[in-house]
């Protein structure tokens, strides 16, 4: 019964996509696919866009990182609004003052091709790797829930989830993504409302609220230097990590230059980033309730398997299986649509060259759907991938991921705005490589040295000695 459940709820909202993604009203073309004209309404977006971070990642991840971090994850979301606040008014002005497609067109103009196409190319790796990784973990819970029972394979269910995101972005990209991130962030935050208010009510709402306030695992603040959760370590990542994962990312600065200016897409940033907090803090505190329940039930679960464990194994009761299965699929959704228009733009604009190619209308649109079809072919091959390698915690492979694909970008875009001295633009590709190998070299070594653990200030360091290669092969203008 729960299965059926589960199933129809995938096939009603899946409907419910491809009818909105129907009534965007794009022409199918690339200007609808790649900017939706440039007509985005700013409150739209910005609520649309909470979809884009509060995927399968958070709706799973987040409440069973509690038993291993406590609540510190909320010393790297202060820094996520610091963050948001950076890029809208540090890098949105640069994209729209140059009327960007692609962000990465940016370092192009600064310093060359070659930066142009390393840019690019780090940003392909990035993205496909960790969007990837947020699709799997949803694809993982489809499984267990939904496929396994009716005994469908893992690569099948991968590849059927796969095939209906592209099935409502391939016509009209970023036209349809703002109709469906919206309804994709309504049904996260619905669900989690509705989980909050299922399990909060099982446990008596003044017993909840006392559990959470008086648990151990609600420790926010973590003020010890060595500690890889010491505060400035958590707050200064968060802030980067948003300048980087964000403010350097076609997927969600895409999302951003859909609004009509640049005033408009500076409120919508700041909304967002505001919206980060508090909802962050929910999953968290939902954390602690489910590891209360484990816990009085002697189950083991822990980690991503805490959330998931708790609803198979029905201690949780019936009413949860709704709420769990909205938030479940919008967040196999919201984790790949965004992130497919953004590679597929990136290939077409970056490397295809679309926009400077004397090409008709109608051959740019077919080259354009080739590539989304090809895009919709790496997605799958990662989760699959993802399958084989079986992380057992997502959200820190993602942010661990992220210190070391993203740091050249943070450290060309830095050096680029801070700096005016001329690059050697084929020396950047090997720059943005040697970055990464030494801060892999000091993440190693630097225990042994000096006992002294690494965490996300990789990304940091990742930055500055790309920055500091960029100075060695450069001159003065």
């Amino acid at each position: 019964m729960n299965t059926i459940l589960m199933l129809s709820t995938l096939v009603g909202y899946f409907a419910l996509l491809l009818f909105l993604s129907r009534r965007s009203g794009g022409r199918g073309d690339n200007a609808s696919f790649f900017s939706a004209n440039r007509q985005g309404s700013w409150q739209l977006v910005a609520f649309g866009m909470i979809a884009g971070s509060i995927s399968g990642v958070t709706f799973i991840s987040v409440p069973g990182w509690v038993t291993a971090t406590q609540m510190t994850y909320l010393q790297m979301c202060m820094g996520f609004i610091v963050g948001y606040f950076a890029v809208a008014f540090l890098l949105l002005p640069l994209y729209y003052r140059l009327r960007l497609t692609s962000i990465y067109a940016y370092l192009g103009e600064r310093f060359g091709r070659w930066s142009h196409r390393t840019g690019a190319l780090f940003f392909f790796v990035s993205k496909l790797t960790g969007a990837a990784a947020r699709l799997y973990l949803a694809c993982l819970v489809l499984q267990q829930f939904i496929a396994t029972p009716l005994g469908i394979p893992f690569p099948l269910t991968a590849t059927a989830v796969i095939l209906l995101i592209w099935g409502y972005t391939y016509r009209d990209g970023m036209r349809s993504l703002q109709l469906t991130d919206a309804l994709q962030t309504l049904c996260l935050l619905i669900a989690l409302g509705g989980t909050l208010a299922i399990v909060a009510s099982s446990l008596g709402w003044s017993e909840s609220w006392d559990l959470i306030k008086n648990s151990s695992m609600s420790k926010v603040f973590d003020w010890e230097l060595t500690s890889p959760r010491n505060f400035w370590r958590q707050f200064l990542s968060g802030v980067f990590i948003v300048i980087v994962m964000t403010g350097l990312d076609q997927d969600m600065m895409q999302k951003n230059l859909t609004c009509r200016t640049l005033r408009d897409a500076q409120k919508d940033m700041c909304a967002y980033g505001l919206a980060f907090l508090p909802i962050n803090a929910l999953f968290l505190g939902l954390g602690i309730l489910l590891v209360h329940i484990a816990e009085a039930h002697q189950l083991g679960f822990t980690g991503d398997a805490l959330f998931p464990g708790l609803v198979a194994s029905g201690v949780l009761g019936t009413a949860i299986i709704l709420p769990f299965t909205i938030g479940i699929v919008a967040a196999a959704f919201s984790a790949a649509d965004g992130a497919m228009t953004a590679l597929t733009t990136s290939v077409c604009v970056d490397w295809l060259r679309m926009e400077q190619r004397p090409i008709s209308a109608t051959k740019a649109m077919r080259q354009r759907r080739w590539v989304h079809v090809g895009i919709a072919i790496a997605f799958l091959a990662c989760v699959l991938a993802f399958r084989v390698v079986n992380s057992t915690n997502v959200i820190n492979a993602i942010y661990t991921m992220a210190s070391y694909t993203y740091g050249p970008l943070l450290g060309l875009y830095a050096f680029g705005q801070l700096s005016k001295r001329r690059v050697y633009d084929p020396a950047v590709p090997v720059v943005a490589l040697i970055a990464p190998l030494l801060c892999a070299l000091l993440d190693y070594f630097a225990p042994i040295w000096w006992g002294y653990k690494l965490g996300y200030e990789l990304l940091m360091l990742n930055g500055a000695f790309t920055a500091l290669g960029l100075w060695l092969c450069s001159k003065r203008r």
